[in-house]
């Protein structure tokens, strides 16, 4: 067997320990770490068509997963106006009147990232943007991907005119007299309008998926928690697979969604283990509920507006059913539960599914079913603690706390809950403390991928543009190695690859990423700036720097 790659004066970091191991060099073979050594004994190990590298003392860890994130969704919906920078309606309407200079005639204009706290205490509606959208057919995606605000254009080119019903918790929201607000709240509603826009072809969405993978590549990832899988994105990843272009390893979880049917139940069961190189199906995607900013969560009790009372699912019984069979055929489930309610919901269907029988009922030695939990908002200590008991994973994204909430409380995700539950934001601590598995990740487009920045987050607690403002809830923080394991050991925890990924070992994947600084002496606030030098999948490096060259 040839060895592809040596790595030569290295810091190795084991994130099991928090030390670096005694070794400063590594070769693989085939993919994976085939010895560790000092780096003559290493170098030894080289042939002529070895790629060597010296790190020159960089630190190296297990490669860098992020545990919730959308690669094909986020790469469609990231096209076009950026608003996450505007932080009042003024720069809003600055930026769209910028944008719409620049459109032909009868053009869309597309935008997202806008965060509803600029609306401050008006409602979130298009006419709040007149006159800069007047005649121009337009979508903003609000930072949450479940909701958006649709121009007056673009309502009537879709043809939505009043409030309609659906099969899901989704809405037109509209006003006393019956005519939208241009508020759309969920994927059910926005999809009305989105037809009506032109789309894009097939080789535009692939380049645009293939470059937002290989950014993701430079920020450090080596992997992702893909938590969707419509449409054809699962032929893109076999597309980008085959062509040696796909430079993360991915876990893919489609969705199922309310009203899900026994054949469809079993198709999603049969799509189980399709993949390729570098990409799997593993898992279903479920949602108990929406999110709070636009009032769609699932609280034990009403949101200051009255809102966020229903589930998701119209049946929650129903989606208990559904948890029960995907477990007795052996498939993991993340449902995505923010609220308190929904998150208790989840865990009761996750706890009969368990109490009522053994997973892979055909299979005399079963693999443990590792469910999820997405998101976990705003739970009361009682949920917290049943985390660990029920072994459901932490699935959680510290940075929406850092960017969309505020320290005191004035922003509308903290105003909708009020102070009792403001102050359950986003649980990391407690929920590490009690023995929950905590995985980490950025849930990108809604926030940014850079893993570093998301470890920084789960320890600062800051807004990312001002790092001088307070942290929100410090209690909640991860310290720099908790943060780590979070997007290594954890994460390959999750996905039942322990034995072969999350840490510096022979015989584990060449999934490495290395940095400039040591992450767990780096101060928190400091550490999203830290040079990624080198990123490595499979052996292949994905990602180096000129300084490395």
């Amino acid at each position: 067997m040839r060895t592809s790659l040596v790595l030569l004066s290295a810091r190795l970091l084991d994130p099991a320990s928090g030390g670096f191991l005694p070794q400063t060099a590594l070769a693989v073979v085939d993919g994976r770490i085939a010895a560790l050594g000092d780096d003559r004994a290493i170098r030894e190990l080289a042939g002529a068509a070895t790629t060597v590298i010296d790190l020159k003392g960089a630190v190296v860890t297990p490669g860098l997963v992020d545990g919730h994130l959308h690669p094909v969704t986020g790469a469609e919906l990231t096209h076009g106006l950026d608003l996450s920078g505007c932080t009042d309606l003024p720069s809003v309407r600055d930026a769209l009147a910028a944008e719409v200079g620049t459109l032909a005639r009868g053009a869309w204009l597309h935008a997202w990232g806008l965060d509803p706290n600029v609306f401050g205490d008006r409602p979130v509606e298009a006419a709040a943007l007149s006159p800069v959208l007047d005649g121009v057919p337009a979508l903003l995606q609000l930072f949450d991907a479940h909701s958006m605000l649709a121009s007056p254009r673009a309502l009537e080119l879709a043809g939505v005119d009043g409030p309609r019903a659906f099969a899901q918790a989704a809405e037109v929201v509209c006003d006393a007299d019956g005519r939208p607000t241009g508020l759309l709240l969920e994927d059910a509603a926005c999809e009305l309008v989105e037809r009506a826009a032109p789309q894009p072809t097939r080789a535009e969405r692939r380049e645009r998926l293939a470059a937002a993978l290989r950014a993701m590549a430079a920020s450090g990832l080596t992997g992702g928690h893909a938590m969707d899988a419509g449409g054809d994105s699962l032929d893109l990843y076999t597309e980008l697979d085959r062509a040696g272009e796909l430079p993360l390893r991915l876990r893919v979880a489609p969705w199922c969604q309310p009203g899900a049917d026994r054949d469809g139940l079993r198709e999603l069961v049969e799509l189980q283990g399709r993949g390729g190189e570098l990409w799997r199906v593993d898992g279903v995607k479920l949602f108990m509920d929406g999110t709070i900013d636009n009032g769609t969560a699932w609280l034990e009790r009403p949101d200051c507006h009255g809102e966020s009372t229903h589930a998701f699912w119209p049946d929650p019984a129903h989606y208990t059913q559904v948890i029960e069979e995907l477990h007795r055929a052996g498939v993991p489930t993340a449902t995505h539960a923010i609220g308190d309610a929904a998150v208790r919901h989840a865990l009761d269907a996750i706890a009969k599914a368990t109490a009522n029988g053994a997973a892979n009922e055909t299979n005399s030695t079963p693999s443990p079913v590792r469910h999820r939990i997405e998101h976990i908002e705003t739970v009361p200590d009682d949920v917290v603690r049943r985390f660990a008991g029920l072994g459901v994973i932490a699935s959680m994204q510290p940075t929406h706390c850092c960017d969309f909430t505020r320290a005191d409380h004035t922003d509308n995700w903290s105003r909708r809950l009020g102070e009792e539950r403001a102050d359950r934001a986003w649980r990391c601590r407690d929920l590490w403390d009690a023995g929950a598995t905590v995985v980490l990740g950025s849930d990108w487009p809604i926030a940014p991928y850079p893993p570093l920045g998301v470890m920084a987050g789960a320890r600062h607690r800051r807004p990312t543009r001002d790092l001088s403002q307070p942290p929100h809830n410090p209690g909640q923080a991860l310290t720099a190695l908790e943060a780590l394991r979070a997007m290594t050991v954890n994460a390959a925890f999750a996905a039942g690859e322990e034995q072969l990924a999350g840490r510096i070992a022979v015989g584990h994947r060449a999934d490495l990423t290395v940095l400039a600084a040591d992450p767990l002496s780096t101060p928190a606030t400091e550490l999203a700036e830290v040079p990624v030098l080198l990123t490595v999948l499979d052996g292949r490096p994905t990602h180096r720097a000129d300084r490395l060259s």
